[in-house]
């Protein structure tokens, strides 16, 4: 047994070495998708750009414009003469926030009145939006304490206390980076299309050149074959994964905060579901590139849109989140990011592990049931 899977383990790492394609696709490709969406997606708000009409221009005002410059998420780019700029400013994109201060802004402070500041949000984007409308909302907040503060002091001799003083400590990821929660994510997209489409191309490629007759009169057995044809691309999907993670560390400062040996033992386990998926779909084609676009289609869509890689799975509808078990991703993905990002252990992610162990004992199940009915090989 081991003779034959060492043979077929040799053919097919000769076969590798030689298709430019397959070399492509499990060695460049991942490179280049860690540097694309390492520095394209981006989910971080920040450097937001800002447009102020200032009617009252009183210390008052300038106060409050400095609040949100030295927030160091505001960049005031423009002081506007009249309010009729915004509209053109907003319509191009040259501001993403624009205020307006009422000409008795400072009057109606002093004279402890509510005043209206009118603050229009680019709202195209409504993600962005949000966040830039969370921190409005802190800064006026902010703003309007020191004022009360400043005036019952002033008043009364006695200085304002807040009934709540809260300290917010955030953990795993306290200065709220993206690549942080992109690059697990990042890592599953990769290894899931990467390893399912350069194995899907492995026995189909057997077929058009017709070598399958040959395997079909030896004496392997389909779990002998699978094994010697998918040995290749663990090889070099580990090979992969091992460059992902230090090009995360040294561009992207993403280290692992928990057990290498935990992250080494989740990504075979999911390696051996990315590699059956690329089986299955390569005994069931009869053409390269039929195998390719099937491998692309059930593997890149799902794993970026259902996995949790982009898009959080709890604010999907019921329906949709009942469809995600069905994505391994999501399970790789879940305990990926609990080991590199939490640093938590086994007891914290068991159960994602045996999802995806049993993904994979099903998907072999199936891969050697069809080749023995296709009569690739013999019982």
């Amino acid at each position: 047994m081991l003779r034959r899977l060492k043979s077929i383990s040799l053919k097919e790492f000769r076969q590798v070495s030689r298709d430019k394609r397959s070399l492509g696709i499990l060695i460049f490709i991942p490179a280049f998708m860690l540097l694309m969406f390492g520095y394209a997606v981006d989910f971080d708000v920040d450097d937001i750009t800002l447009a102020v009409f200032d009617e009252d221009k009183s210390s008052y005002s300038r106060e409050f414009i400095d609040k949100f410059v030295h927030s160091g998420y505001f960049n005031l780019t423009h002081y506007l003469d009249s309010p009729y700029e915004i509209d053109r400013l907003l319509d191009r994109e040259i501001v993403r926030v624009a205020i307006v201060i009422p000409h008795d802004f400072s009057d109606r402070i002093i004279a402890a009145e509510d005043v209206p500041v009118q603050v229009l949000i680019d709202g195209a984007n409504a993600s962005a939006a949000a966040t830039v409308m969370g921190y409005v909302n802190t800064i006026v907040q902010d703003y309007s304490m020191d004022i009360l503060s400043r005036t019952l002091l002033a008043d009364t001799g006695v200085a304002f206390v807040q009934p709540i003083e809260y300290h917010p400590r955030i953990w795993y990821n306290p200065e709220l980076r993206s690549p942080v929660f992109l690059i697990p994510g990042l890592i599953a997209f990769i290894l899931m299309v990467t390893s399912a489409v350069a194995t899907s191309l492995s026995i189909v490629r057997e077929k058009e050149l017709g070598t399958m007759e040959q395997l079909a009169v030896s004496s392997i057995h389909p779990v002998e074959l699978i094994i010697g044809k998918i040995m290749p691309y663990v090889v070099t999907s580990l090979l992969s994964t091992i460059l992902i993670l230090i090009g995360g560390y040294v561009l992207f400062g993403v280290g692992i905060a928990g057990s290498y040996l935990l992250l080494a033992l989740l990504i075979v386990v999911f390696l051996f579901v990315a590699l059956g998926w690329g089986l299955v779909i390569s005994v069931t084609s009869d053409t390269q590139q039929v195998a390719f676009m099937k491998a692309l289609t059930t593997t890149m869509l799902p794993t970026f849109i259902l996995s949790g890689f982009v898009f959080p799975i709890n604010n999907m509808p019921s329906v949709i989140q009942a469809v995600t078990y069905i994505v391994p991703a999501r399970y790789f993905l879940e305990a990926l990011r609990a080991i590199m990002i939490k640093g938590v252990g086994i007891a914290g992610f068991w159960e994602q592990i045996v999802a995806l162990f049993i993904f994979g004992l099903l998907l072999v199940l199936v891969s050697s049931r069809r080749m023995l009915k296709e009569g690739y090989v013999s019982a």
